[in-house]
């Protein structure tokens, strides 16, 4: 397996639709930066986010989810809570090839700010906006810039394609669109 250059992700994403929308360089005046860089993408957060309360004491439960945990929020400025937690979603839509398999980390500028972003890995043929989950570890209230870096996405190709991907088992998020919850 090996770490794929920013050749490689340009060529996929313009030949082959695996990013869109698709930003060929590194955008970063007066922004979190975004776009492609020498080994990875760094994806943008949508302005749609679900944040975590307890209005109602619920418990987290990921076998049966209450969705009534969260209150939708739309805007370019999301203020997660000290100590909270809110899912999010990707600007861009990917298209994992079946021989790649991603790791997504989050951008350094939020994480020394306490602010961490946790993503699971793309499987091969997956495909969707991807939910993201931004944890605030702080004891402060911490701002989240809609339509700015949020994550760097690195690919690793195969040596070969695996016998099954995730679109041949039927992967339960596949093609997901917005902020997706749970599902068991």
């Amino acid at each position: 397996m090996s770490i794929q250059n920013d050749r490689w992700i340009t060529k996929m994403a313009l030949e082959h639709g695996m990013i869109t929308p698709f930003e060929h360089r590194q955008v970063r005046d007066g922004v979190i930066s975004y776009g492609v860089s020498s080994y990875g993408y760094d994806m943008r957060v949508a302005t749609e986010f679900r944040i975590f309360t307890n209005v109602l004491n619920s418990v987290v439960d990921p076998k049966e989810f209450d969705s009534n945990s969260l209150v939708s929020f739309e805007g370019d400025v999301c203020i997660v809570p000290p100590n909270s937690f809110a899912l999010a979603r990707s600007v861009e839509y990917f298209r994992i090839p079946r021989d790649v398999l991603t790791i997504t980390v989050g951008k350094s500028t939020y994480a020394r700010c306490g602010i961490i972003t946790n993503v699971t890995p793309f499987e091969p043929e997956w495909e969707g906006h991807v939910t993201l989950e931004i944890s605030n570890t702080t004891p402060l209230p911490a701002r989240i810039y809609a339509n700015e870096g949020i994550a760097q996405v690195l690919f690793f190709r195969g040596e070969e394609e695996p016998e099954i991907s995730y679109a041949d088992r039927k992967g339960k998020y596949q093609k997901q669109l917005g902020v997706t919850l749970p599902r068991l």
